[in-house]
């Protein structure tokens, strides 16, 4: 059984990234509720109101979606570094170090 590593802990951009995302997921979710809000506020009379938590919900959404999406490149770029950097090494299989199984004939 494998104890668990202090190497293994995520760093506090990799938390960032994660709450952004989860945030973007609710906001995403959020969309369609605000949807139904905003039908009931125009068809009781609050035409403005409907369209602006509409258009805001939409608005807010995307803005969590592309900044989750800005901090994961980042995070990409950040791990794409430490593979080619010469700290980590990297083992490349040639295809004469895989075994196949024989089938039989």
């Amino acid at each position: 059984m494998a104890g668990w590593s202090s190497g293994r802990v995520l760093s506090r951009s990799a938390k960032v990234v994660i709450a952004l995302m989860l945030l973007a997921l609710v906001l995403v979710a959020a969309v369609p509720a605000a949807f139904l809000v905003g039908i009931f506020l125009m068809i009781f009379g609050h035409v403005v109101a409907g369209l602006a938590l509409f258009v805001g919900s939409i608005l807010a959404a995307a803005a969590a979606v592309a900044l989750a999406i800005l901090s994961g490149i980042r995070q990409v770029r950040h791990l794409r570094d430490m593979v080619v950097s010469h700290d980590f090494r990297v083992l490349r299989l040639g295809s004469d170090d895989y075994s196949y199984p024989q089938t039989p004939v």
